[in-house]
């Protein structure tokens, strides 16, 4: 797992810098430059796609949620649902208060300003940086949904590890010390590793190399596990609820749709891309990780197949609307084959 978690690490950066070079990225911009009005002017299916996103990637969080507690032992399993899903009321208030704007507001390559504060200015009108056809509004909630699940990520590291009110506390300061420096940085205008030339489509370096870098880190704090409790040898752990497992990467699955698919923030050919590479990637995933199972193994897992189909949805994101759709069967295979 070791390997497989670097594999998917090294492809989302290399995603990211082959994005810089790839100019032949599907676009239905017209050939000559908008007018201001243009520009500012709401499309309702741009919008509707946008909304209906919103509610897809919300729903992963649960999905993840189902994903790690199926995986867990039994006496750990609502611990882990609540992990994951307290996100959603801790970063819904930050975000609102001054997560968006400190994560997209202008101010420095490494942080924004408070301008955003309480949402104030972000409404129904359009905001050219951000979404030049789809309200302001509805491109901040949008992202509210990437800053809920970045941290719910990192909680499969220390699940039976941390107590409930020290994730609480360890989320709050994560996200504004972590997530929001690294969101302004990648996709705000005046961000830094924007304005390197850095692309990054859906969140392959803003969501999982920032998350997974983070679990990694917070295990090696945390520690090991104990091997006894109360003086006893501590059960050997296994997944105590595999249907849980696959509901939760059924779930995910779906959910990506709107977490690639919607970063397009249009209902264009770009979007479309990024559909079909979403899927393919996932389908390949699942299908090379449950061979390999049998072949290394000796019979099938379906734990092994929703792994596989999750590590290849990790992987094609900072890319889903660069690749080649024929290409993104190889962001399955790779990181289930190294």
């Amino acid at each position: 797992m070791r390997t497989s978690t670097l594999t998917i690490i090294f492809l989302l950066l290399i995603s990211t810098v082959l994005g810089q070079n790839n100019t032949e990225a599907p676009t239905d911009a017209p050939t000559e430059e908008p007018t201001e009005a243009e520009v500012l002017e709401i499309n309702s299916g741009d919008t509707a796609w946008v909304l209906t996103s919103i509610a897809l990637v919300m729903l992963m969080t649960p999905g993840i949620a189902f994903f790690y507690g199926g995986l867990v032992g039994r006496q750990n399993a609502i611990n882990t649902l609540m992990l994951c899903l307290i996100t959603m009321g801790i970063i819904t208030i930050e975000w609102v208060l001054f997560g968006y704007s400190l994560a997209f507001a202008d101010g420095t390559p490494g942080i924004g300003d408070l301008r955003w504060g309480g949402l104030k200015g972000v409404n129904g009108d359009p905001n050219p940086a951000y979404g030049a056809t789809i309200p302001h509004i509805c491109f901040a909630m949008f992202q509210m949904m990437f800053a809920i699940i970045t941290p719910a990520l990192i909680c499969g590291s220390v699940v039976g590890r941390i107590k409930f009110q020290t994730w609480l506390i360890f989320v709050a300061i994560w996200h504004v010390v972590v997530y929001d420096v690294i969101a302004h940085m990648m996709w705000s205008t005046d961000g830094w590793l924007k304005k390197q030339g850095a692309i990054d489509f859906a969140g392959g370096t803003v969501v999982h190399i920032s998350s997974g870098v983070s679990a990694l880190v917070a295990a090696i704090v945390v520690g090991k596990r104990s091997s006894t409790i109360s003086g006893k040898r501590a059960p050997t752990l296994f997944p105590w609820n595999v249907p849980f497992n696959i509901l939760g990467a059924g779930l995910l699955w779906f959910g990506w749709f709107g977490f690639n698919a919607g970063s397009a923030l249009a209902s264009n050919g770009v979007a479309a891309v990024a559909c079909a590479n979403t899927t393919i990637a996932a389908g390949s995933g699942f299908f090379f990780w449950t061979i390999l199972d049998r072949v290394i193994k000796r019979k099938f897992s379906a734990v092994g197949g929703t792994l596989g189909a999750v590590v290849g949805l990790v992987a094609i994101t900072p890319a889903a609307g660069f690749v080649v759709p024929g290409f993104a069967i190889l962001f399955g295979l790779f990181p289930v084959i190294f």
